[in-house]
């Protein structure tokens, strides 16, 4: 068993002690009515876009994400939340550097013996998702499920759906596919993207990650036999019939949208394989991105 298909496998674990911890960490993350800005970096960025809009749209108040590059530094903001595996990506750590004294900032992340315990003002650890792989999976959804608790949004049928999603056999063909599409709305947009990322981190796979809606303006255009689109949460009306009526292999979102995110973890792992691709070890990447001063 590779690294990461024993980390992906200890999700429902993760999960169920994360939103079990929430109230511990309830004072360092954002607070109802902050106007919030969520940053991160590949995996994290996604993971952000997926928890600012779930708390924008639990009315908790204005909430942003962003690449740590990308950061409006123009915008004032209550507190800035970073989601850090490692605690020693440049670009995080530069922006912590630069909100120091002006805006408050916590870090969520798996390692607190690294720079980010100085670079933030606060943080809320998750040292039990860690991971040695290279491609995240447990750290990126425990940090989401952590926030998800922290809302009052952790249903207690996610972390069941997990455990279905690693028993349940991947759909039928779907690891022949040569092209694959992720589509979600709302927070499952930002896991899309994620679903999207891991594909090509693992796998060298094409994909692409869309919001549901946009896909029909051009992105179906690419729907053939051959390619899968995959809904993460529920379609819109009607899309189901319009892709499958391309050719396409189309599948249904039919569990928790984090847990659709673990469906696509096994599916990475297995087009890896079959690829003859080792998922520990992608081409041109490593755990953490620090850049040369």
């Amino acid at each position: 068993m590779t690294h990461v298909e024993d980390e992906l496998t200890s999700q429902p674990e993760c999960w169920a002690r994360a939103a079990s911890e929430a109230p511990r960490w309830a004072k360092v993350l954002p607070a109802p009515g902050e106007r919030v800005a969520i940053v991160g970096c590949g995996t994290s960025y996604f993971m952000a876009q997926a928890a600012a809009a779930l708390r924008e749209g639990a009315g908790q108040g204005e909430t942003d994400a962003f690449a740590a590059s990308e950061f409006p530094h123009g915008r004032r903001y209550d507190r800035v939340l970073a989601i850090t595996r490692s605690g020693t990506t440049t670009e995080v750590l530069d922006l912590l550097g630069r909100l120091r004294d002006t805006t408050p900032t916590t870090a969520i992340t798996a390692d607190p013996d690294t720079p980010v315990r100085t670079a933030a003002d606060a943080l809320a650890i998750l040292d039990f998702a860690d991971e040695r792989s290279v491609v995240q999976t447990r750290f990126a959804t425990t940090a989401v499920t952590l926030l998800r608790a922290h809302l009052g949004l952790h249903p207690d049928t996610a972390v069941t759906d997990a455990r279905t999603a690693l028993a349940a056999p991947l759909p039928e063909g779907v690891v022949e596919c040569g092209q694959f599409t992720f589509l979600g709305r709302g927070w499952s947009v930002g896991l899309a993207n994620e679903a999207g990322l891991k594909m090509r981190e693992a796998a060298l796979a094409w994909t692409e990650a869309y919001p549901a809606m946009e896909y029909r303006h051009g992105p179906i255009s690419i729907s053939t036999r051959g390619t899968a689109t995959w809904m993460l949460g529920d379609a819109p009306d009607g899309l189901a019939e319009q892709v499958r009526d391309t050719g396409a292999l189309w599948i249904p979102g039919a569990l928790d949208p984090l847990a659709e995110l673990v469906r696509v973890h096994r599916l990475a792992v297995a087009v890896a394989a079959s690829r003859g691709l080792d998922p520990d070890t992608p081409r041109h990447l490593t755990r953490s991105v620090i850049l040369e001063p």
